[in-house]
């Protein structure tokens, strides 16, 4: 079962807005997702080239879809609104001219419920709008992300999914962000998928078998997570293999661990480490990448790359649906 089917029970008709609107594979990928149930999609763009687009892949033109274009909004009101909530109005009236801004300002006031971009827009891009508009969750600093692959040949607790995070944003994650990380994406697997997550913080050691400031930094990034999520299994530092293979697991930790051998959400030390495992991953084996899907918001936000196909989008879009 792929992750489409294994979402679609749980989506009930959310308002997924797309500021990309205009380009084909997010209105294919958008017309896929009204079909199967998984959403109302809001396409931001004019409505001549949607309709052109729409008929040069043989979809409908309207009926399916909500439709909404900066250029034909009242600007200056959302502008107002925005300022009475304490963002600088001129700035925002400058701003809401741009897709991707106008996007994140329906979810802050209540008109979408989740945004969907990235397809041309770079990741820092979809960040700063959602940043100054949508904002971010109480008691966290500062977005993150994660990617949840679909593997083949992969047989883990969860099947052939896996979770890997931060693959797409916090480049060198201080010990606090670090922490704030972990506990993010285990809240977003079980929000999600319904999981019981079991966080590995990955590294070249297991459990103390290198000595070095960096296994040291994570063993402090643990007991952050244990002092703040005591039911949270998460344990590391831990080599990959420790953390995916119950063989290994038993070897390289003798006294068990709760997550060893089962882990279900992987956490890397640095973006560099994360983006590389990330590629060679979908590469390799043919794994089918979602994301990177933000987290720390207050409202759903998910970034896509630039090289996304359809399927990817068509996930994507049920990820929002459910977050």
């Amino acid at each position: 079962m792929n992750l489409v089917n294994i979402l679609k029970p749980r989506c009930t008709g959310r308002r997924i807005v797309l500021p990309e609107g205009v380009q084909d594979r997010i209105i294919t990928a958008a017309w896929q997702a009204q079909q199967q149930g998984l959403c109302r999609p809001i396409l931001i763009g004019a409505s001549d080239p949607i309709a052109a687009q729409c008929a040069a892949m043989g979809i409908p033109k309207q009926g399916w879809y909500d439709r909404t274009d900066p250029t034909e909004a009242p600007l200056d009101e959302y502008a107002d609104t925005l300022a009475s909530q304490g963002i600088d109005r001129t700035a925002a009236r400058f701003l809401l001219e741009e897709p991707l801004f106008y996007g994140a300002m329906l979810v802050r006031l209540g008109q979408a419920d989740a945004m969907v971009a990235g397809y041309v827009s770079e990741s820092g891009e979809v960040i700063n709008a959602a940043s100054m508009f949508i904002g971010m969750e109480d008691e966290v600093e500062s977005p993150s992300s994660f990617f949840l692959f679909e593997i083949p040949g992969f047989h883990g607790p969860e099947g052939a999914l896996l979770m890997y995070a931060d693959c797409g944003f916090q480049i060198e994650p201080s010990e606090e962000e670090l922490a704030s990380i972990a506990a993010l994406t285990a809240r977003s697997a079980q929000r999600l998928l319904g999981w019981e997550p079991r966080v590995a913080l990955l590294s070249f050691s297991t459990k103390g078998s290198a000595e070095h400031p960096r296994t040291e930094r994570l063993a402090r990034v643990l007991e952050l997570v244990r002092s703040r999520e005591p039911k949270l299994l998460i344990d590391g530092e831990m080599q990959a293999d420790a953390a995916l293979c119950p063989e290994v697991a038993a070897k390289k930790i003798p006294e068990g661990s709760p997550v060893a051998g089962r882990a279900n959400v992987l956490i890397f030390p640095s973006l560099e480490a994360g983006n590389i495992a990330y590629k060679l991953t979908q590469r390799l084996t043919g794994a089918t990448a979602y994301g990177p899907i933000l987290q720390g918001f207050r409202k759903p936000v998910c970034d896509l790359s630039r090289g996304s196909s359809v399927e990817d989008i068509l996930g994507v879009i049920a990820i929002a649906a459910v977050m």
